[in-house]
C-alpha cells in the first residue's frame, strides 16, 4: 500500500470470527515472516484495524493513524525523510485458534509535501500516441512509489517484486507496448495461417507496429462515420434564415413546439413536433389516470428570424361535454374524482414569407370525473397575413396534401359550400355524428348507423339514406386551387353526379328487405401536378366525380325477434387520383414490338426458354438438366426427321 487507508473484503459468515493486526511480523535475523497467532488486537502500533460486517461479506480497513508532515525544526510526531513509513503488516482471520485468512501488507508511504519552488514555463511536449506510447509502463501509476503488480515499475525493488513476482500484468498495460502483429514474418500468433501467408506477410521492426492504429510513414486519413443523429438546430443566437415548409418550429428553450398528433399507426403522440405550414387536426383518447398536460402555453416561439413572440392564448369553458365524453363507465363509489383537464386546443399561426408574425391559441377547459373516456381535438392552423374576409391568398395557389378542398355553391346567393365526410361518436349512430372536411390527398373512408324498422318503407328508406349521403355534399363546384375565386367561374370545377342505379326489382310486399338502397358514397378526384412555386409542387383539381353504390337492406333478426330496430351502416370513400399535366407519348411500333418479349410483361417469356439448361438455373444440378434438354432436342431432332416425305419413302423400301 502507498496510501494511509487500504481497504480489503472477507467472504463469508463472520459471525464468531475475531480480527486481529500484527505489526513487524518479519523475522530481523532470517528475514522470513514470523508464525502468525491469533492473539492479537485491533490495533499495532499506528495502524488501526476496522471491520464492517455483513451478509455474506465483510469489509476490513486498515488505517494509518499518525501524521504524514515532513519535520520541521524542532517538530515531533512528524516525518523525518520523505520516505516516512515503511513496515509490513499481516491481517489475520481466526475462529478461536484456528486461522481462517491472512493477509499479507507491504507499506511504503511518503509524507505529505507541497511544490515551493520556481515554475517553469518550459511545456512539456507529449508525443503523438499514435505513433509512440506515451509510457514504456502504463501500470506505474504510482510516482516515487512501487505499484502491486506493476513488474516493469523500476521503483519496486527486487524484494518487492518477490510479493507478486507471479501475478504480474500482461499485455500493454503491463508494459508490453509493442506486440507483435498478425501480419509480421516473424510472427506466429495466428492460429491457421494460411499457405499464401509468406508471400503477402510483412517484413518490419516492432519500432513501425501498427498496433497503436497507424505506421509510421505512409499517409492517413480521419475515417469519415457517419452520423446517425438528428441533426441540432440552429441556435437562437446565431443568425436563423427563417422556416422552410415542414421546418419543425422552434421555442426559445431550442426545442421543438409539439402538439399531440396522430401516428402512423393511429395513435395519438403528445410530444410530435409541428411543422411549418402544416395544419392538421386530430382527436385523441384519455381518461382521468392517462392524462397528461402538454407543452405549457407560456413558451415563446422562435418567428424565423432569432426573434421570440409569445403565445395569445384565450381560455374557455365547456358547459357542454355530451360532444367530448364519448363513454362513461358506472361508478358505484359515493364519490368520484373529477379534475379540471383540457377539452380542445386550438392553435392559428399568422404567418408571412418565412417567419410567424403571430400566435392564437383557444384553450377549452372543462371537468373530467374518473371512469369517462375524453375525446380531445388538438387543431393547428396556418394563416396567411395576406387574408382578407376570411379568404387566404397563399403564395403557392396549388393545393398542399392535408388542406381542406375548397368547395362552393354557385347556384345560390352564398356561394361558401362544404366537402366532408362522417366523423361519427358515440354509439357511431348517424343522428350523433359529426362532419370533418375531406383533406387534400390524405384518401378517407367513414361511414356511421342507420336505425331501420321492419315496417319501413323502401323508397322512403332510399330518399332517407340519400339525403343523409347528399347533407355531406353541399357544393356544385370544386375549386382548382386553393385560392379559387369565387367571382372567377373558371377557378372551379363543376362536381360530376352519377344518380344511383335501380334496378326496379319488386319485393312482392315483404317486409324487412328493400334493394336498390344508395348505402356507399363514393368520390373521386382527380389531380395533377402542375408546376412549382420556390421548389415546392403546385397541384390543382382537374375533375370530381360523385357516385353510388348499392346495397340490399335486409332486416337482421336477433333472438326471438323482439326488436323491430336493425340497422344499416351508410359508408363515403374518398379516393384522390393522380394524372400526368401532360398526356403521355404515343407508343412507338418499336416499343410494341419489344414489349412481346419483355419477360415482366407477359406470360409467356420467349427470351428464357432455354432456361433450364442454363448455369442460371438451380432446380436440379446441372448435369441433369443439361441432360434432359439434349433428350430434348433429340426427340424434336427425330420427330422432325420422321415427318419428312423422303423418310417414309426411305423406310418403304
Amino acid at each position: 500500500m502507498s496510501g494511509p487507508r487500504v481497504n480489503s473484503f472477507f467472504l463469508g459468515n463472520s459471525s464468531g470470527v475475531n480480527f486481529s493486526i500484527i505489526l513487524s511480523p518479519r523475522d530481523a535475523e532470517t528475514g522470513k515472516l514470523q508464525l502468525a497467532n491469533c492473539s492479537g488486537s485491533k490495533r499495532a502500533g499506528d495502524w488501526n484495524l476496522d471491520v464492517t460486517p455483513g451478509v455474506n461479506t465483510s469489509k476490513v480497513t486498515v488505517s494509518l493513524t499518525r501524521a504524514l508532515e515532513l519535520c520541521l525544526p524542532n517538530a515531533t510526531e512528524c516525518c523525518p525523510s520523505p520516505l516516512c513509513v515503511v513496515e509490513t503488516l499481516q491481517v489475520l482471520a481466526c475462529r478461536g485458534s484456528v486461522m481462517l485468512a491472512q493477509l499479507l501488507i507491504q507499506a511504503e508511504i511518503f509524507a505529505n509535501s507541497s511544490f515551493t519552488g520556481n515554475v517553469s514555463e518550459n511545456a512539456t511536449i507529449i508525443p503523438n500516441q499514435a505513433f509512440k506510447p506515451l509510457g514504456s509502463c502504463p501500470c506505474n501509476l504510482t510516482a516515487g512509489a512501487c505499484d502491486v503488480r506493476c513488474c516493469c515499475d523500476l521503483e519496486c525493488t527486487p524484494d518487492l517484486q518477490q510479493l507478486f513476482s507471479g501475478s504480474c500484468f500482461t499485455g500493454v498495460f503491463g508494459g508490453d507496448v509493442n506486440p507483435p502483429f498478425d501480419q509480421l514474418c516473424s510472427s506466429q500468433s495466428m492460429e491457421y495461417t494460411p499457405e499464401w501467408f509468406p508471400f503477402l506477410c510483412v517484413q518490419s521492426s516492432l519500432d513501425n507496429t501498427p498496433f497503436l492504429g497507424y505506421f509510421y510513414h505512409g499517409s492517413t486519413s480521419a475515417p469519415q462515420v457517419p452520423s446517425f443523429k438528428i441533426p441540432p438546430q440552429t441556435s437562437p443566437g446565431k443568425p436563423f434564415t427563417g422556416y422552410r415548409e415542414g421546418d419543425p418550429i422552434i421555442t426559445e428553450e431550442d426545442e421543438y413546439f409539439t402538439v399531440p398528433q396522430q401516428s402512423m399507426a393511429g395513435q395519438c403522440v403528445g410530444n410530435a413536433p409541428v411543422a411549418y405550414l402544416h395544419s392538421f387536426d386530430v382527436k385523441c383518447l384519455t381518461n382521468l389516470e392517462s392524462y397528461k398536460e402538454g407543452l405549457p402555453h407560456d413558451v415563446r416561439i422562435n418567428t424565423g428570424t432569432a426573434d421570440f413572440i409569445q403565445q395569445n392564448v384565450l381560455y374557455r369553458t365547456i358547459t357542454d361535454r355530451g360532444k367530448f365524453i364519448t363513454e362513461s363507465e358506472s361508478l358505484h363509489g359515493a364519490e368520484v374524482l373529477c379534475q379540471n383537464v383540457t377539452f380542445a386546443e386550438h392553435y392559428k399561426f399568422i404567418w408571412k414569407d418565412k417567419n410567424i408574425q403571430q400566435v392564437n391559441v383557444t384553450v377549452f377547459l372543462g371537468r373530467l370525473c374518473d371512469g369517462e373516456i375524453l375525446t380531445q381535438t388538438f387543431t393547428v392552423e396556418f394563416l396567411s397575413l395576406k387574408s382578407t374576409n376570411g379568404e387566404e391568398l397563399f403564395e403557392n395557389p396549388g393545393y398542399q396534401v392535408g388542406k381542406p378542398v375548397r368547395a362552393a355553391n354557385l347556384n345560390a346567393s352564398d356561394p361558401l359550400g362544404s366537402l366532408n365526410i362522417w366523423q361519427p361518436a358515440g354509439r357511431g349512430l348517424c343522428a350523433s355524428a359529426t362532419y370533418r372536411p375531406v383533406l387534400f390527398g390524405v384518401d378517407s373512408y367513414s361511414g356511421c348507423i342507420l336505425e331501420v324498422d321492419i315496417n319501413e318503407d323502401c323508397s322512403l328508406l332510399r330518399g332517407n339514406v340519400t339525403e343523409k349521403l347528399n347533407a355531406l355534399i353541399e357544393a356544385t363546384h370544386i375549386g382548382k386551387r386553393d385560392n379559387s375565386s369565387y367571382s372567377d367561374l373558371n377557378d372551379w370545377v363543376e362536381i360530376i353526379r352519377l344518380d344511383p342505379f335501380s334496378s326496379n326489382v319488386s319485393t312482392g310486399g315483404l317486409k324487412g328487405i328493400c334493394p336498390d338502397i344508395p348505402a356507399n358514397l363514393n368520390i373521386r378526384i382527380i389531380f395533377a401536378k402542375v408546376g412549382a412555386v420556390q421548389g415546392v409542387p403546385q397541384q390543382q383539381i382537374l375533375a370530381v366525380q360523385i357516385s353510388y353504390s348499392t346495397v340490399l337492406w335486409q332486416f337482421q333478426c336477433g333472438l326471438g325477434c323482439r326488436n323491430t330496430l336493425s340497422f344499416l351502416p351508410i359508408t363515403a370513400s374518398v379516393q384522390f387520383i393522380e394524372v400526368p399535366a401532360q398526356p403521355p407519348l404515343p407508343v412507338t411500333r418499336y416499343q410494341k414490338i419489344y414489349a412481346e418479349f419483355d419477360c415482366s410483361q407477359n406470360e409467356v417469356c420467349w427470351p428464357q426458354l432455354l432456361y433450364p439448361v442454363t448455369r442460371f438455373y438451380t432446380g436440379e444440378p446441372y448435369s441433369q438438366s443439361l441432360a434432359k434438354g439434349l433428350l430434348l432436342a433429340f426427340l424434336v431432332l427425330l420427330a422432325a426427321i420422321m415427318s419428312n416425305p423422303w423418310f417414309s419413302k426411305l423406310w418403304n423400301r
